[in-house]
């Protein structure tokens, strides 16, 4: 659909902006992801920032469509939104929708843009000066958010950008244009800056998704769509000749040292798992984040600021990141991925392999922080499910995707999940890839089935030996009611301690260690050899300790196992297999 040329930077543009620049990303989305090499060959640089741009335009479209119904009802001016609300929606979507290194960085691309733009909240609109000042202050706040810039990537482009749009002179489809024109040179330019591009024979993929969105942006304003070539260095499909294999004894010459959202050069491999989330905390508690993401590994990307925060690292310890996150505020939507063998951090002394997708990945829902690393660690994508904030479908898909697998085992956790994950997994299917959805009732019963996966067993029998672990564990929980209730046990008041098995509720207690033992004790009346315990916050210091101690001395040859679960909504979860 043609697009009508904005002349100022209003509303209008914005959403005009990120619209054009969701189709662009869409469109380049396969080609930007084959050419992601740096930090990380996980092959999913464009689809993260088409996800990410997607975001920003559902907010700046829901801001439009807030108004027109305010209009309607009479409640509201039938001018539109502000420059300044469809500023702050569009930072605000990019910064909860974040996904991955580039997109994260993106996002505070766009939110520097949009501190300029709303800046007068009074002013309509704003001319080629504003739109100057916007991106000079973009590309410099992104580069602060980034724990140690790498010259070579998006920051390099964002930061060229920015320069040629300081020499224009005009309207902001002149100054547009220039911005597009200068980081499309310094994106042709990113291999001969970082050396791990130049080997692989490509340029920086965050790069050449800027020069798409920076050419959406010429769009808005000129009516014109620039033509990115579709190798920006000059060869076919954003690829550069590639050298010989240079000799590298003890470092490569010139190479960079340090990380920019990029791993550290001195090493063979980088970290193993990718860990963002948002994050609501202040100031002084975010200072003290970064310094404690960045001992833990690299990558590190935070960006936002008003109490709201996007955070992103690429660590060993993913359970350490999120306890960073808890000490810090309050993390929620947690995503962890395990970089699988394909995934190269990509190094100074080491040439890249181009991605190949894993061939099987395990996706599940977790109610918990503790849970989330613990699954992690397994080899898991997760998706955090906290209390009253069950995922939809589509993150399901998302994580799907990002698990980059051809074949996915999903495992909700949740029996009233099973609805979404269906949905989820029959989307995917639609998508080409190979799904199994296990009917998981709980965390615990996710635990038993990851327990036995093995992705290098067929998948028919992977899945079958999965399920018939999950289907071996019994499970409960135990919780507070919140209102007065009837149950399967009785009628219960607000504040008993429930304690629920195989989602009825068995046991109305007042003590959670006593109801808790009560529920233990039912469920290995009828056998077991193996019980798990995840502990959440909000649970007694002593209840793991003195559960423990109940099945040693009570029930012969059955193991216990302690997990943390963190802000998981039970007070308790129970495995008993």
């Amino acid at each position: 659909m043609a697009q009508v040329p904005q002349t100022f930077f209003d509303a209008l543009a914005v959403r005009a902006w990120c619209g054009l620049a969701l189709e662009a990303l869409g469109r380049a989305r396969e080609e930007i992801d084959a050419i992601n090499v740096y930090p990380v060959a996980d092959g999913d640089t464009g689809t993260n920032l088409y996800l990410t741009v997607e975001s920003a335009a559902a907010a700046v479209e829901a801001v439009f469509e807030g108004h027109e119904a305010g209009a309607a009802a009479g409640t509201a001016p039938g001018t539109g939104p502000s420059l300044a609300d469809a500023a702050r929606a569009m930072a605000h979507g990019a910064l909860i929708g974040a996904r991955g290194n580039s997109g994260t960085i993106l996002a505070q691309l766009l939110r520097g843009m949009a501190q300029v733009l709303a800046g007068d909240e009074a002013a309509a609109h704003a001319d080629g000066q504003g739109l100057r000042q916007a991106l000079r202050h973009a590309a410099d706040s992104a580069r602060q958010a980034v724990a140690h810039p790498v010259e070579g990537t998006v920051l390099t482009v964002a930061s060229a950008a920015a320069r040629a749009a300081a020499d224009a002179e005009g309207d902001c489809g002149s100054v547009a244009r220039a911005a597009y024109e200068g980081a499309r040179v310094a994106l042709a330019e990113t291999p001969g800056r970082l050396p791990v591009l130049r080997r692989a024979g490509v340029v920086d993929a965050g790069g050449r998704g800027l020069v798409t969105v920076l050419a959406a942006l010429v769009q808005t304003f000129t009516g014109e769509t620039p033509r990115i070539p579709a190798d920006p260095a000059g060869q076919q499909g954003g690829r550069v000749p590639r050298p010989l294999p240079e000799p590298d004894p003890g470092g490569t010459p010139g190479a960079c040292t340090d990380t920019a959202a990029g791993p550290d050069h001195g090493a063979p491999t980088g970290p193993a798992f990718e860990v963002i989330y948002l994050l609501e905390a202040d100031d002084e508690a975010v200072a003290r984040l970064r310094r404690r993401l960045d001992a833990l590994g690299d990558s590190l990307v935070v960006v936002g600021g008003d109490g709201l925060w996007n955070v992103h690292v690429h660590v060993d310890d993913a359970g350490a990141a999120v306890e960073a996150g808890v000490e810090a505020g309050r993390p929620y939507r947690i995503r962890i991925t395990h970089f699988g063998a394909a995934d190269v951090h990509t190094t100074g002394a080491g040439r890249p392999a181009l991605p190949e997708r894993p061939r099987r990945a395990v996706v599940a829902v977790v109610p918990g922080e503790g849970l989330a690393g613990l699954y992690a660690e397994a080899g898991a994508t997760t998706v955090l499910a906290r209390p009253g904030e069950p995922p939809a479908s589509g993150e399901l898909v998302q994580a799907v995707r990002r698990s980059g697998a051809h074949e996915v085992v999903l495992l909700p956790n949740d029996a009233d999940l099973r609805h979404t994950a269906a949905a989820a997994a029959d989307q995917a299917r639609a998508e080409g890839l190979r799904v199994a959805l296990i009917p998981t009732r709980s965390a615990v019963q996710g635990i038993a089935a990851l327990a036995v996966h093995e992705p290098e067993r067929r998948f028919d029998e992977d899945v079958v030996s999965m399920t018939s672990a999950a289907g071996a564990t019994r499970y409960a929980e135990v919780t507070v009611a919140e209102r007065q209730s009837w149950t399967m046990a009785g009628i219960c008041q607000a504040g008993d301690v429930l304690g629920l098995i195989d989602g009825d509720v068995a046991v109305i207690g007042q003590e959670v260690a006593a109801t808790a033992s009560a529920v233990l004790d039912r469920m290995l009346a009828a056998g077991g050899e193996m019980v798990t315990l995840v502990v959440g916050d909000d649970a007694p210091d002593t209840v793991a300790a003195h559960l423990e101690t109940r099945v040693r001395e009570g029930y012969l040859a059955v193991d216990t196992v302690v997990y943390s679960g963190g802000h998981q909504g039970a007070l308790l979860l129970i495995g008993v297999e």
